[in-house]
């Protein structure tokens, strides 16, 4: 890349952003905690679907301290229905490494800031160049797809190695003065006009720059192999109620997917010879009669998917419950962290008896 073409890819971007930029919530602040945060929530979920989410999120939490002190299920509960749940988890974590360990001052050197637990590349490249203005790269899926076409990178962005090269043409063509509306508008372009299908050329800011345009190849770039087929597990869910009303949640373990979140009795099939009862009554220790079918769905996870029915269950007999399950009152249940698939079960449930 010669200096004249950094040059005007610079000034066209940056001009662009300055004056089509959407109109987010985020975008109102250089507080770092604030705009970590954003981007934390942005990782594999859509902008109209963050805004919410952020406002009172921000709202609640307000500071690094607010969020350090905050009980683990009441922000788990803040994110429900965001997914990727560990997230919360690591932000938790980083923040209170920033407070204890930082001052509650956010560190201002990729060096420092990557440290902080969840911190990775990207995020740390977009709140050093969006808070404190520090020509950082942050490359994610939207710049990749941007730059392959701009640059014409034929190289393979599913390759671990391959994010390597983009970071140095995002340093070698950022603009010093302004990175963090260098660094927003790419992500703005790839998000609004460089799509991954039938990408909006005519409207693009740097259309006269691109390789992939005046090639005609742009709509076959990035180049990006298709992932192994993701794993389908067979689950069944039962709701469960008291004479008392009462409903029986269980507690997901402390790692791995969906942890510490509460959910209905759940058996993934197929169970040899046994019935969804049988099994309930091994592992949950209450004899149930099955009843009315409530829901079935598939939800998709990153690597794996879930095939869901779920039906109501009548209690015959319990004897002592293990450690992770516990009654609720229903408006107990309503104020714990479940994942988006059982509160369509839950929903579902409250429907059926007009709730």
């Amino acid at each position: 890349m010669n200096e004249l073409y950094k040059k005007q890819v610079r000034s066209a971007l940056v001009s662009w952003f300055l004056e089509e930029k959407r109109d987010l919530p985020w975008r109102k602040t250089k507080d770092p905690y604030k705009i970590w945060v954003s981007e934390v929530m942005l990782q594999q979920t859509k902008v109209d679907t963050v805004i919410p989410y952020y406002e009172r999120f921000i709202a609640k939490y307000p500071s690094l301290e607010s969020l350090a002190t905050a009980k683990e299920g009441e922000l788990l509960k803040e994110w429900e229905g965001l997914g990727y749940y560990s997230r919360a988890r690591n932000l938790q974590a980083g923040v209170k490494e920033v407070v204890e360990a930082y001052g509650s001052v956010v560190p201002s050197t990729r060096k420092e800031i990557s440290k902080l637990k969840g911190v990775g590349p990207y995020t740390a490249g977009a709140v050093l160049s969006i808070a404190y203005g520090v020509p950082e790269h942050a490359v994610d899926g939207n710049v990749m797809r941007v730059l392959s076409r701009l640059l014409f990178i034929k190289e393979d962005i599913a390759k671990p190695k391959t994010k390597k090269i983009f970071e140095e043409a995002v340093m070698e063509l950022i603009d010093e003065n302004n990175p963090s509306a260098f660094n927003q508008g790419l992500m703005e372009l790839g998000a609004v006009i460089c799509t991954p299908t039938k990408p909006k050329c005519l409207l693009c800011p740097v259309r006269e720059y691109c390789t992939a345009f005046f090639e005609g190849k742009q709509e076959e770039l990035p180049i990006k192999t298709i992932n192994k087929k993701t794993k389908l597990h067979k689950m069944k869910a039962v709701v469960i109620e008291r004479d008392n009303g009462q409903i029986l949640l269980e507690k997901r373990p402390s790692k791995g997917l969906l942890a510490n979140m509460w959910q209905f009795p759940m058996v993934e099939l197929p169970t040899a010879t046994h019935t969804v009862e049988e099994v309930v009554e091994h592992d949950y220790g209450i004899a149930i009669k099955k009843e009315n079918e409530l829901i079935a769905f598939k939800h998709i996870f990153s690597h794996l998917v879930w095939e869901v029915e779920s039906f109501e269950g009548e209690l015959v007999t319990e004897k002592e419950l293990p450690a992770p399950c516990k009654w609720f009152t229903k408006e107990e249940v309503s104020n714990q962290p479940m994942p988006v698939p059982v509160i369509k079960i839950w929903n579902a449930w409250k429907e059926r008896n007009n709730i």
